[in-house]
């Protein structure tokens, strides 16, 4: 039998110390109610974008590891879209899965989705946390306010957008992750009025978790050769998986909690790179839904991975062009000042897998930026100054301050 499992591609999993003394807790079936149709939309989307985005940064990332959350950049790029119009909007609709759908329907569908799967499994934590940052003075309209807090159950902070605001955002940020992602700020532009900042955490115990004495150095077959990694090993019959071959990979699934939320393992037999080129939605949906469940051996590597990217080339590269045109993107429904455009798209990843589970977390920084700023005389860095006699032009002192005397 060929080696199980030897490459993982995660999305949104997550782990819990400890084990169990009772057992795992009773596995779920089904959801408790059927999805909306708004849910069901915003569903199918977001695995489109899903396959579509991690498809484009495969692409422009061929020999490094890659770890995504889209349905992070989802929530963050689904709020920014309620401050959209025209082709700004109909950009970003289109890139995002959801075709020409009201936005209103969108919404309710973002707001059941993140409602339902936050309490699908008590025995795993899974948050999804909101946020939208804007500069004091800077005017944002109530409707878009109204449409972030409602439907995203966002906080929303008018701030100095100073060194302190930086503080803030990314002590909010290491909250709602955990601390495993503790900064997404470094500095703010001159430009910036706006953060819309979407923050996912997720932690869960394996269903049946593995035995730490079983961990042992094995090879893994990488880019570029060989490595000698520490992999966890189950026997087989010491727990469920799901498990099935297709043409040209073996694929399997693990459990969590109560089976509410698993991690899928797809391992081509040739070229990763080749093969998550090719993949889509019609054969991402036929592989897991022809999984059978059996008692098979798994042997999977210890993985403990940061990642980071900024998204502008690649959300572009997906036909989500006219949001970050200075100048050209129509933000109007989120602002009345006019001239707001995506500055930037930050996003940053941390997963964890290890004998008793997985933890992961992420977070998405969307930054407005403003083509003209009203005229600022902002004296805020050192200067030189003089003073002079106004109708001769006699300068009587001159100066540079570099620090302000206390």
């Amino acid at each position: 039998m060929k080696r199980l499992l030897r490459f993982s591609i995660v999305a949104l999993a997550a782990c819990a110390s400890g084990t169990d003394p009772h057992g795992p807790p009773e596995q779920l079936t089904a959801l408790p109610r059927t999805l909306s149709a708004d849910e069901q939309r915003v569903s199918e989307a977001s695995n489109q974008f899903a396959l579509t985005l991690f498809k484009r940064l495969n692409l422009a990332q061929p020999g490094e590891n890659v770890f995504v959350s889209p349905l992070s950049v989802s929530f963050a790029l689904g709020m920014t879209m309620n401050g959209a119009n025209g082709s700004t909007l109909d950009e970003m609709r289109a890139t995002l899965g959801f075709g020409a759908a009201d936005i209103a329907q969108i919404n309710q569908g973002y707001k059941g989705l993140m409602t339902l799967e936050a309490g699908l499994d008590a025995s795993t934590t899974f948050q999804i946390a909101n946020s939208v940052w804007y500069r004091q003075g800077f005017s944002v309209t109530q409707t878009f306010v109204d449409a972030v807090t409602q439907s995203f159950d966002a906080e929303v902070k008018a701030a100095p957008f100073d060194q302190t605001t930086v503080k803030q955002v990314n002590d909010w940020v290491s909250a709602k992750t955990n601390a495993k992602i503790p900064t997404i700020l470094d500095a703010i532009g001159d430009e910036l009025v706006m953060f819309l900042i979407n923050a996912i955490y997720f932690k869960g115990s394996w269903r049946e978790q593995f035995d730490p004495a079983q961990t042992r150095d094995a090879a893994f077959e990488a880019l570029g050769g060989t490595q000698q990694v520490k992999t966890m090993n189950r026997p087989a019959g010491s727990g469920k998986i799901r498990f099935g071959r297709t043409a040209n990979a073996t694929v399997g699934e693990l459990f969590y909690g109560n089976g509410a939320f698993m991690m899928t393992l797809i391992v081509p037999d040739a070229d990763v790179n080749a093969f998550a080129a090719a993949l889509d939605t019609a054969q991402w949906t036929s592989m897991v839904t022809s999984l059978q469940e059996t008692d098979y051996q798994v042997a999977l590597p210890k993985l403990r991975l940061e990642y980071e990217r900024e998204l502008s080339k690649d959300l572009k590269a997906l036909g989500m062009n006219a949001p970050f045109v200075a100048g050209g993107a129509d933000f109007t429904r989120m602002s009345p000042a006019g001239e707001l455009y995506i500055a930037f798209v930050k996003h940053k990843t941390f997963v964890d897998v290890n004998e008793e589970g997985t933890e992961a977390a992420a977070v998405t920084n969307v930054g407005v930026g403003v083509t003209s700023l009203p005229p600022c005389l902002c004296v805020n860095r050192p200067f030189i100054f003089a003073i002079r006699e106004r109708f001769s032009g006699t300068i009587l002192f001159v100066g540079k301050i570099v620090r302000i005397p206390s």
